[in-house]
């Protein structure tokens, strides 16, 4: 149960053409309606407002309620659907920004943690090495400093799948409900991080930091049309 107060300021449009358009995603607004009236205000309803003549279910991928950053929203059917099969095939490529609690001993890596839904504590997700189904994500670390006198990370997180809270549980674990060992998988496997991003309610510590250090900085796709790849990026607001 959450209070939901989305921000009130305007949209960012990053592209715009007759088949989509590319916008910077505020952190605290849905991406998609609740299903309270309350929670009717999100991402897609304030895209239908600023185009009105916009047909189809127009979602073709979603960010968190706390993460901000890019997203693209289809105008029409067709480009719905061409859209969904590039997320769903990987022939997108996405690009994460994210400050992690503490400083992070090596400068590089690859996080496989299979997941799945923890059905008994719900919305979260859990690490299961026996039943989870595969994702990775690519990190990078950019700089390790300081925010609010305390040491964190600034990294790149480039995630291979798209499992929910997946760049939150990866950089978390295994300080998240994990299933089984990473033995009976894999030796060779990495585990996740085991520093929280800042700001995160649901793995971490979110009494010190006004939002989830954690921002969609690049997504790449393929022009539905034309086929041509097109890069779209979001500044980084921290």
């Amino acid at each position: 149960m959450f209070s939901y107060r989305p921000p009130s300021e305007p949209i960012g449009v990053i592209h715009e053409d007759k088949q989509f358009v590319v916008v910077n995603k505020p952190a605290g607004l849905l991406s998609v309606p609740g299903i309270a009236p309350e929670k009717h205000d999100c991402l897609r309803s304030r895209v239908k407002s600023m185009f009105p003549k916009a047909t189809g279910p127009m979602t073709c991928h979603r960010l968190d309620l706390s993460t901000s950053g890019v997203m693209i929203v289809a105008l029409d059917a067709q480009t719905h659907k061409n859209l969904s099969v590039q997320f769903e095939f990987r022939r997108t490529q996405k690009r994460y920004l994210a400050l992690l609690e503490g400083h992070l001993e090596h400068d590089e890596g690859e996080i496989n943690c299979p997941m799945r839904k923890d059905m008994e504590l719900r919305p979260l997700m859990l690490v299961d090495f026996v039943e989870g189904k595969p994702s990775q994500t690519q990190y990078r670390v950019l700089a390790r400093e300081s925010y609010r006198d305390r040491a964190v990370t600034r990294v790149e997180l480039l995630p291979h799948t798209g499992r929910t809270h997946q760049l939150r549980v990866h950089a978390a674990h295994p300080q998240v409900t994990t299933v089984g060992t990473l033995g009976q998988i894999n030796a060779d496997e990495t585990t996740g991080l085991g520093h929280p991003i800042v700001g995160d309610e649901l793995y971490g510590d979110a009494s010190n930091a006004e939002r989830l250090m954690l921002h969609a900085s690049m997504l790449t796709i393929h022009h539905p049309e034309t086929g041509i790849q097109m890069t779209f990026k979001a500044q980084d607001p921290f």
